[in-house]
């Protein structure tokens, strides 16, 4: 009987099984390909020779492990190595502030910039809005003492702060703009009278820059950034030559040619001699009248003296009692009163004071709910938050002024500021969109929040702790979760945030630091002056508060006041704070190293927090291109009246300006 083949136990029926000889030359070639292969690689280890191996004793044994080389291959990119390669964008004008470097592009929503720049280090930022002109003309009197120079030169200083904050390009005009148009010399052949001659002069002046708009330098803008007449005007567009119904002489604006048009007519009318303005020598249908100007706070010599009275008592040494007196001595004595209280200089310097007060004031009725200031991390993080805190505080303070409870000429119901009931100041841990609330951020590099937030040094920051013991984007997480309330990655929160930073409404709502690039004293003059140019006014430092006095209404009494909220956990210690310090000066010190270690273990971290990595990029960017175009912007005026860079006003000659 033949023997059944099978196979695992069962039998196989209708296969031939091939010759055994088959197998056994299969099985050779097997051996003789596995014994070629472990002779041809190289060894994993290369075990020294007992010789070898003495001569290596006392000294640093080197790596036995094969590091081949593979061949560097110039490819656009290792993820896609088939990709067409492609040149960065060429670096912009005034685009780099120290380690800080940016692109404008429409594109900038993009989540990462790098895909744009093709430089991990270079931000996209939204293009640079245009500032559109604004002119003032001032045309000191050759008589007027140093001090007075003085007070007016901070009036215009006050002038310029105010409507840069706003968005404009404010400039001072003096004479020699007026001698530069061509109708100057008919002006001069009519001899005028002094005030409507600095009318004129003021508008020849504007005539010569060109279209923009034409304003005292006693005209402040007090509303909120998104006004629909601010806006309008920042708009840069003016078809039509305009003026402001009970603003008089305060604000107009107009292109060149309704412009000089204006000004030949007036000219070439008689009665320009009898008027007061330019708009009393020229017809109605000259200009386009707006009543809406509720933005805009005029404080001219009739205002501050129906509204305002002991300033305007200062400034022009008259005294409403002493009208009324009714004998000769008591006329003679109120006049020597008069005149020994009438100090001009002084009167300006309260002006001023009052102004700066009013913009603050403003500030506060506009965002009424209070400022936050974002924590998200409430321990270890008090020292990386510090500065924006002292501004916060400063905001909520009230200004000095000489007329308390006073308000703006054009808000004269507004909500006074009491030093008893400042704003309230808050430190959450998120942030959302509301026009009622200024929100204040501290955006810390990856690197230094890990530092801070888990305590740890520059040794115990290692690729095995990031990895197992840290989320990716954690500040980024934290801070827009009231913002992206359905959850998001961290591309899709970084679009949030930048939309926040740097948006037209957000701009105006916010105010971003960077953590690792700002001085860490609040008081230093670099973060002060930015801080002031950003607002608008002066903010009031710390020693200056206006004090909240010691009468106290008796109902409510202190004890029935509701009291701010408590901290959900207490204040670090001095010594805790100090620590923090320590670690953030430290943490900074490795961001600034160039040292080769230090710099991978930075990249290592950026690379782990992608998403906080391109929001500190972003916000150092955005803020350190905001100094560089003030920074430009002081370095071309820095010749002319208003400014802090040099002296105190203009010289006889107009050409310079005198210390």
């Amino acid at each position: 009987m033949p023997v059944q083949p099978t196979l695992f136990g069962r039998a196989i029926s209708g296969r031939r099984l091939p010759p055994r000889r088959f197998l056994v030359v299969f099985a050779l070639i097997a051996s003789l390909a596995i014994y070629s292969l472990v002779q041809l690689l190289p060894s994993s280890y290369a075990v020294p020779s007992a010789p070898s191996v003495g001569d290596l004793s006392g000294q640093k044994s080197s790596s036995h492990l094969h590091r081949p080389k593979f061949p560097k291959l110039s490819v656009p990119s290792i993820h896609n190595p088939f990709r067409q390669a492609a040149h960065e964008p060429p670096v912009q004008a005034n685009s780099t502030s120290g380690e800080a470097s940016w692109f404008s592009d429409w594109k900038w929503l993009n989540p990462f910039s790098s895909s744009i720049t093709l430089d991990e280090n270079r931000a996209v930022l939204p293009p640079l809005r245009p500032r559109p002109p604004i002119y003032t003309f001032y045309d000191p009197n050759a008589n007027t003492d140093s001090e007075t120079r003085d007070a007016e030169s901070k009036l215009l200083l006050a002038w310029r702060r105010a409507w840069w904050a706003q968005g404009f390009r404010p400039a001072v005009l003096g004479r020699a703009e007026s001698m530069k148009n061509p109708m100057y010399e008919s002006l001069q052949l009519l001899r005028l009278e002094p005030d409507i001659e600095e009318e004129m002069a003021r508008w020849l002046a504007w005539g010569h820059m060109g279209a923009g708009i034409l304003a005292s330098h006693l005209a402040f803008p007090m509303a909120s950034y998104d006004e629909a007449l601010l806006s309008y005007l920042r708009r840069g567009d003016y078809p039509k030559l305009t003026r402001y119904e009970g603003l008089g002489s305060g604000l107009f604006c107009g292109d060149q040619n309704a412009i000089n048009a204006a000004i030949k007519q007036a000219l070439a009318n008689p009665e320009l001699r009898n008027s007061k303005s330019i708009v009393d020598s020229l017809p109605k249908a000259t200009f386009d009248v707006d009543p809406n100007h509720d933005s805009i706070a005029l404080y001219d010599a009739a205002t501050v003296a129906s509204k305002y009275k002991p300033i305007a008592e200062k400034i022009t040494g008259t005294d409403a009692g002493s009208a009324t007196s009714s004998s000769s001595k008591d006329k003679e004595a109120a006049a020597a009163d008069s005149s020994a209280a009438a100090s001009p200089a002084e009167g300006l310097q309260q002006l001023v004071q009052l102004i700066n007060s009013h913009l603050h004031l403003i500030f506060q009725n506009n965002f009424y709910d209070g400022i936050q200031v974002l924590k998200p991390w409430p321990l270890h993080t008090t020292a990386l938050v510090e500065p924006a805190y002292e501004i916060a505080q400063r905001l909520a303070e009230c200004s000095f002024t000489p007329m308390q409870s006073s308000c703006p000429p054009n808000r004269p119901r507004c909500k006074p500021c009491l030093p008893t009931h400042p704003m309230q100041v808050t430190t959450p841990e998120s942030f959302f969109n509301t026009s009622t609330k200024y929100i204040i951020g501290t955006v810390p590099h990856p690197y230094t929040l890990l530092s801070l937030a888990f305590q740890r040094e520059q040794k115990d920051i290692t690729t095995r702790f990031v990895r197992r013991d840290t989320d990716r984007d954690v500040w980024l997480m934290k801070v827009t979760k009231e913002l992206t309330k359905a959850g998001g990655t961290g591309s899709s929160r970084v679009v949030h945030f930048k939309d926040s930073v740097a948006s037209t409404w957000g701009a105006a709502h916010s105010y971003w630091l960077t953590g690792d690039t700002m001085p860490m004293d609040s008081d230093s003059a670099s973060l002060t002056a930015d801080v002031d140019w950003h607002f608008g006014f002066v903010l009031p430092r710390p020693g200056e508060y206006v004090d909240a006095g010691t009468s106290e209404t008796p109902v409510p009494g202190p004890e029935r006041r509701p009291q701010p909220p408590k901290p959900k956990i207490p204040p670090p210690s001095t010594e805790e704070l100090a620590k923090e310090k320590a670690m953030l000066a430290a943490a900074r010190q490795v961001l600034k190293s160039n040292d080769k270690k230090l710099e991978a273990v930075k990249a290592m971290v950026e690379a782990w927090n992608l998403a906080d990595a391109e929001a500190w990029r972003f916000a150092r960017a955005f803020a350190a291109r905001a100094n560089v175009e003030r920074a430009k912007w002081e370095e071309d005026e820095k010749n002319f009246a208003g400014t802090e860079s040099r002296g105190i006003g203009w010289g006889r000659w107009f050409d310079r300006r005198t210390q």
